[in-house]
């Protein structure tokens, strides 16, 4: 793979991991609803999301997937009825000082296999890794040390990004500190949870 193929992949991928859709949107709600902790566990989960999709796109996995279409619809399902959980659970849990203060606590487990359901059902990667990531690199060439260098990239540039979205929620965040305005953001990031669910339904 040569260097200038490597670029082109890192630009075309940073772009569409960088838009606003489902993932990003979950991580900003997670963010809002548990800190630092709750985004970053669940941008784990991305992560671990996206490496299976470009396992199975290098693998030539694309046929099997479209095959076994009712399973990945299946597990699309699941993450979004998942996320509408959280989002009702945001909605309706009464907010407390002492919540503000110890945070929403979550298994790291969980968030992060929450991350990973989210992406293994979500759209927007589907068609990046089985449609748009063939255009950019030739998968019928990509030997051990190739997919190495895309798995690396694909995690530096997934972790920047997580990176970006959660320190700019947390400083909205830890701006809002009453038990009110957490009541409002708390349901700001509820609805946007419900968005993420209504973006994969509606895919």
């Amino acid at each position: 793979m040569t260097l200038t193929s490597f670029l082109t992949f890192v630009f075309v991928y940073a772009l569409a991991a960088g838009s606003p859709g489902p993932g990003m949107t979950a991580i900003v709600a997670r963010t809002l609803g548990g800190g630092f902790r709750g985004g970053a566990w669940f941008a784990l989960g991305v992560i671990f999301g996206d490496l299976v999709w470009l396992t199975a796109a290098v693998a030539g996995l694309s046929a099997i997937a479209h095959t076994f279409y009712w399973l990945f619809l299946a597990i699309r399902y699941l993450g979004m009825a998942y996320l509408l959980y959280i989002a009702w659970k945001l909605w309706t849990t009464p907010v407390k000082a002492e919540h503000i203060e110890a945070g929403r606590v979550e298994s790291a487990r969980r968030l992060t296999m929450s991350g990973l359901a989210l992406t293994l059902g979500n759209p927007k990667t589907m068609v990046f890794y089985l449609a748009i990531l063939p255009t950019v690199v030739d998968l019928d060439h990509v030997g051990l040390a190739i997919f190495a260098e895309i798995a690396v990239a694909v995690v530096v540039v997934l972790m920047l990004i997580s990176a970006g979205y959660i320190a700019l929620t947390l400083k909205a965040r830890d701006a809002l500190a009453s038990t009110r305005a957490r009541t409002i953001l708390n349901r700001v990031a509820g609805t946007a949870l419900a968005g993420a669910a209504a973006a994969i339904a509606w895919r």
